[in-house]
């Protein structure tokens, strides 16, 4: 890429927001909008005049969307805000984007696909989402596509950082405070770092942005497999290593099914996604999936027994 990009970025804040502040500013000069106004822009995707104002004030190479709604089980009684949000705020970025031919890359999830069977989802496999989150992020899919425009699509799963309220956050006040942990074993992923999909999404860029046949839509989570019991005994023995005070043993984590845990939304048990397009595509070799946990683990603040200090 030998020209410096503008790019304009919504969702700053979030998990995968803000790791793109960082991964994105080699790239050229990085505009972000939140919510809040700046500078006379504001970037709320429930309104869609602004969203569009912005872009067309901007006039970005690349746009990217890392905001969203991603509370699960909320959807399921907010149907039409998350539709708003998922849906019908990309397919106004992508019209835009069009306008001004900008790329666009929007980030989408393994809860489009209804979770079934043993084998990593692929691209091109029938999507048949299992709830309303799901529904919203697959027809915030397809508004992109339709417009035609240049686009990355980027479906990830299970995602964590080390800032943030996530798996690991939890897994570890849980294991400080209880004797004992009930974890779901029988949904399959990978835990992906925000941290990943933010230099992946750098990279791809660079490359996309000048061969618009690249577009389209692209499986991204770490490598390797767990269920959500195996991600929390890594992270409670790498916690436990690190000198964190938690009172659960490893053989007092219990390994439960779905049904031990009723929510309002139906979760997919196999969210498995194969990568291979994206590999071969940029040329990529994905981490094992406790390369990155272990990183967010020694980057988080976390407690300390007394007589152990921060690594």
């Amino acid at each position: 890429m030998g020209v410096a990009l503008t790019t304009l970025l919504f969702g700053p804040t979030g998990q995968v927001g803000w790791e793109l502040r960082r991964a994105l500013n080699p790239l050229g000069k990085l505009i972000s909008l939140d919510r809040h106004e700046r500078g006379g822009l504001r970037g709320d995707l429930t309104d869609l005049d602004a969203v569009a104002a912005a872009i067309r004030t901007v006039k970005p190479g690349v746009i990217i969307n890392a905001a969203a709604y991603t509370a699960v089980d909320a959807a399921e009684s907010e149907p039409e805000q998350a539709r708003l949000i998922n849906a019908t705020a990309p397919g106004v970025m992508a019209e835009v984007a069009r306008e001004h031919n900008a790329l666009l890359v929007h980030y989408s999830t393994d809860y489009v696909f209804d979770g079934s069977g043993q084998q990593p989802w692929r691209e091109d496999d029938p999507t048949s989402p299992l709830n309303v989150y799901g529904q919203t992020k697959r027809e915030g899919e397809e508004a992109i596509r339709v417009v035609d425009g240049n686009h990355l699509i980027f479906r990830t799963a299970w995602v964590y950082a080390a800032r943030g309220y996530n798996f690991i956050r939890t897994m570890i006040r849980l294991a400080c405070e209880r004797d004992e942990l009930k974890v779901i074993d029988d949904q399959h992923g990978a835990p992906t770092g925000a941290e990943l999909i933010a230099d992946v999404t750098a990279h791809a860029v660079r490359t996309a942005v000048m061969r618009p046949e690249l577009r389209g839509i692209y499986n991204l989570t770490a490598a390797g497999e767990t269920t959500w019991y195996g991600y929390a005994r890594f992270v409670i023995e790498q916690a436990r290593a690190a000198g964190v005070p938690v009172r659960v043993e490893p053989d007092a984590i219990e390994a439960v099914t779905t049904d031990t845990f009723p929510t309002a939304a139906c979760r997919p048990k196999n969210s498995r996604l194969d990568c291979h397009k994206l590999e071969t595509t940029f040329g990529l070799t994905r981490p094992d999936w406790r390369i990155g946990v272990a990183r967010a683990l020694e980057e988080m603040d976390l407690p300390q027994q007394k007589g152990k200090s921060d690594r």
